[in-house]
């Protein structure tokens, strides 16, 4: 690689973007953009090429679920099932905090993790305040258990999201067998620690854990039909997601037609159909919702990290890994792990894993075949997305959880957080290293 003027700039540029991002002292989504153009302004990218390194799955099938999961939290399934898992456990704190964990690591599993505790964090706080103990733990095991949550399929997190769909050997089901059974794992033993460190807190009268048994459950679905059709294309969409890979082939070349995103669309617009066919001011709140801030910031990234593939850095990067590796598939699933494990707690891990992937793809050519990348893929997917536990700011989930306790008067600090989560994230890392270790090397 040669040092010249375009290398130069493309590596000025995204270092500068990508500080800015981590800094948080320009919004994120106007820095990508503003990376982005100059990208092209400097000549780094030209604007066909840009175009072409934007992955459209990636914001079709973000795109997707972001209005799927706006109407179906109108419906206020969320409400009813927290409050009949409180119910079904008698009120009995510890047995709510193992409950409640369940709930959201499922949630955010086949939903936005994001949206998962903007509807979950606010019921937790009524319970905590109808068991007169603090709302605390319920906060914290939330946090950790939509990102493990998230962890376990294609579509609960955007690095998962992002690596499934540069990676077209990876399909849906291979996310939950590859990865399912260290989450349900490292969402057992988080929960448990985290019952034995906050147990003093645990503990209530009696008599308030009857006044959480006599909630009623009658009212929470506030529209039934609405719920039933949001049900009816969630079912759609994960049944395409499930068996897209098996449907017949429409082109002439071979090439496969339907991918994760037009899965993601076809719910999408399943669902606006039979929910709204003639509603347009409801059609236009809802295309509204979707969060267009973050659909822009992946775009700038894309074009950002395409700047990058075309100086030819990303791949230079790869034959230093390799050189410094080995090409040894166990060494360099490690270095993955850890290094996004610990990355993805003090940075976002959007940009990170956006980073990593081309990376990830030029070691495989730079290693003649050697390497085996699959080891590869899922020790990127464990330590991004569990690394995101780590800190107040190591993923989107946590951010909105900590705003929402603030504005029912708990305020958490940076440091506070940090004290139980990061030692946590930790544990759930060697975790996911033996697991590794045993299974996939």
């Amino acid at each position: 690689m040669n040092f010249d003027y375009y290398v130069c700039a493309a590596l000025i540029i995204f270092l500068v973007t990508y500080g800015l991002i981590v800094s948080e002292k320009v919004q994120r989504t106007v820095i990508a953009l503003v990376g982005a153009v100059l990208m092209i302004l400097a000549g780094v990218i030209g604007q066909a090429a840009a175009i072409h390194h934007i992955d459209f799955n990636t914001l079709a099938l973000l795109i997707g679920m972001m209005i799927q999961v706006h109407v179906l939290s109108k419906t206020g399934l969320f409400d009813y099932l927290a409050i009949f898992v409180a119910r079904k456990t008698k009120g009995n704190p510890v047995a709510l905090l193992f409950a409640l964990s369940l709930l959201v690591a499922v949630c955010s599993a086949f939903l936005d993790n994001v949206t998962t505790v903007l509807l979950t964090v606010p019921i937790a706080f009524s319970l905590a305040k109808d068991l007169k103990i603090s709302p605390l733990p319920f906060v914290i095991t939330q946090i950790m258990a939509s990102n493990i949550g998230g962890t376990a399929t294609m579509i609960g997190d955007p690095p998962n999201i992002m690596i499934a769909s540069k990676v077209k050997e990876i399909q849906f089901m291979d996310f939950i067998e590859n990865l399912g059974l260290p989450c349900a794992l490292i969402l057992v033993i988080t929960t448990v620690l985290l019952a034995f460190i906050y147990r003093k807190e645990l503990k209530c009268a009696p008599e308030n854990q009857q006044r959480v048994m006599n909630m009623s459950l009658d009212g929470l679905i506030t529209d039934s039909r609405l719920l039933t059709k949001c049900l009816i294309s969630l079912s759609v969409t994960i049944l395409l997601f499930c068996t897209h890979a098996q449907i017949p082939h429409w082109v002439s070349n071979g090439e496969l037609m339907v991918e994760s995103g037009v899965c993601a669309m076809v719910g999408a617009a399943l669902l606006l159909l039979i929910t709204m066919p003639r509603d347009e001011h409801r059609i236009e709140h809802t295309l509204g919702s979707v969060e267009w801030g973050t659909i822009f910031f992946f775009a700038g990234l894309f074009v950002l990290v395409g700047g990058l593939q075309e100086q030819g850095i990303i791949k230079a990067l790869a034959v230093w890994a390799i050189d410094v590796t080995g090409g040894d598939t166990t060494l360099t699933a490690m270095v993955v792990l850890w290094l996004s494990a610990i990355m993805s707690a003090f940075v976002d891990n959007i940009p990170f894993v956006a980073t990593m992937i081309p990376l990830i793809q030029d070691m495989g050519v730079a290693s003649n075949g050697t390497l085996d990348l699959m080891p590869l893929w899922w020790s990127l997917s464990l330590g991004a997305c569990l690394g995101g536990n780590g800190t107040a700011i190591g993923a989107s989930a946590n951010v909105v959880s900590l705003a929402i306790a603030r504005k029912h008067g708990l305020d958490i600090s940076f440091f506070a957080f940090m004290k139980i989560a990061f030692g946590l994230m930790l544990i759930s890392i060697v975790i996911a290293m033996f697991y590794l270790l045993i299974w996939h090397l």
